[in-house]
């Protein structure tokens, strides 16, 4: 209790002021990463070309509000709502690696937008929401397998990766006896893409993702908490029941709304957190650092994306990838160091 008291007790207001500093330096990153999105393309467009067609006046209006603009909203939007994720699991987890792709919510979330695409034909509402069940069933099933005698993080993470390993292979088995044009699409989809998105298809997931980034807020200090211990959220209030299923429910509506636009996105969600964490300084995973270093990141990769092999576009799930990968490696290297 000493030690808890000393770190967050008197000398809280520091980490907060550091809080503060690294989310204002991340949302300038974001915004400068941004309007550097929508200058590149076939053809550069400089900032003040930009400016002006975002105010409706020059010649590149079509192309800067139409084509380029959906894409970076899209990386800024989705690349927020993968951090926030990852930072609602890895505080219900309270480890590392408890992220989302790791545990097999965006291999449910595949599964189920693969089951539409097959079955259906696969439009865009009905892909959502195929996303979304697929993403709360594989939700339940880990949390079912790994609360039986209390619920434990490390438990949760091990049974995820199963359930994970389960449903990359039932993924894999539905691809190859899909006809050939669905097959394609759906591997081409399954590497996580930005490539074509359009107004159209973003709006409904960016509602989605608004209405539970405005609930984050309200749910904040009862994450910190919870984060903190099982025995202090409940001395200092916390329903841990209901806090956890709320948690659930809203980093898979999260994950699988991505998922549904754009294809599973690997390591935003894993990697962005921690960085924000680190980057702020603060006890816990806290929400706004982990969702803004979200976006810098999938803008960055993104960005990287359209330039490594230029004119030709990568899937951005290809560049999240080697970055999650690295980052993976060090984590996994500092914890043996550690042990």
């Amino acid at each position: 209790m000493r030690a808890y008291v000393l770190r967050f007790g008197p000398y809280s207001a520091a980490p907060e002021r550091r809080t503060i500093v690294t989310v204002a330096a991340l949302t300038v990153a974001a915004l400068a990463l941004a309007l550097l999105g929508l200058c590149q393309g076939a053809t550069w467009a400089s900032p003040a070309e930009v400016l002006r067609a975002l105010a409706g006046q020059g010649d590149a209006v079509v192309v800067i509000t139409e084509w380029r603009a959906p894409r970076v909203a899209a990386a800024l939007v989705f690349g927020a709502a993968l951090g926030l994720s990852g930072a609602v699991f890895q505080n219900l987890t309270r480890n590392p690696l408890g992220s989302p792709d790791v545990i097999g919510l965006d291999a449910g979330a595949y599964t189920g937008a693969l089951v539409v695409i097959t079955m259906l034909g696969g439009t865009s509402a009905q892909l959502a929401m195929g996303s979304i069940l697929g993403g709360l069933v594989t939700a339940a099933a880990v949390y079912v397998l790994s609360s039986r005698g209390g619920l434990s993080g490390l438990r949760l993470i091990v049974i995820g990766i199963a359930v994970n390993a389960i449903l990359v292979a039932l993924n894999s088995w539905i691809v190859l006896r899909a006809e050939l044009e669905v097959a394609i699409a759906a591997t081409a989809w399954h590497a996580g893409s930005l490539n074509g998105v359009n107004w159209e298809d973003v709006l409904l997931p960016f509602a989605v993702i608004g209405v539970l980034a405005a609930g984050a807020p309200i749910l904040a200090h009862a994450i910190q908490q919870a984060a903190l211990g099982d025995e202090i959220a409940i001395t200092s209030g916390v329903d841990l029941p209901r806090l956890r299923l709320l948690l659930v429910l809203a980093g898979v509506t999260c994950t699988a709304t991505v998922t549904a636009v754009a294809g599973p996105i690997a390591f935003i969600a894993l990697s962005a957190p921690q960085i924000g964490r680190r980057l702020a300084g603060a006890p816990g995973v806290p929400l706004a650092p982990a969702a803004l270093t979200g976006a810098v990141l999938l803008l960055a990769a993104d960005l990287a994306a359209q330039l490594l092999l230029a004119p030709i576009s990568l899937p951005v799930g290809v560049v999240t990838t080697v970055i999650g990968g690295c980052y993976l490696i060090w984590l996994l290297y500092r914890e043996v160091r550690r042990a």
